[in-house]
């Protein structure tokens, strides 16, 4: 994984968890889903797509977190 893709996804994990902490609410979730579609852009460029599928598949857990946060 190059540098600035751990970068990228370090960023949007730690948004994450500011989401799941609740400390962060929508302004965290909005941050980790750009910080997540930014990783998966920057993987599929590299051609690391099974890391791109994985993170693809973080993003769909965390914005399934983040609805049922709503509810």
């Amino acid at each position: 994984m190059s540098l600035e893709l751990e970068a990228l996804v370090g960023k949007a994990e730690e948004a994450a968890e500011r989401m799941y902490e609740r400390s962060g609410g929508a302004g965290a979730y909005a941050e980790a889903k750009d910080y997540f579609g930014d990783a998966i852009g920057l993987a599929k460029r590299l051609g690391l797509d099974a890391e791109a599928r994985r993170l693809e598949a973080r993003l769909a857990e965390v914005k399934a977190v983040f609805r049922s946060q709503l509810g």
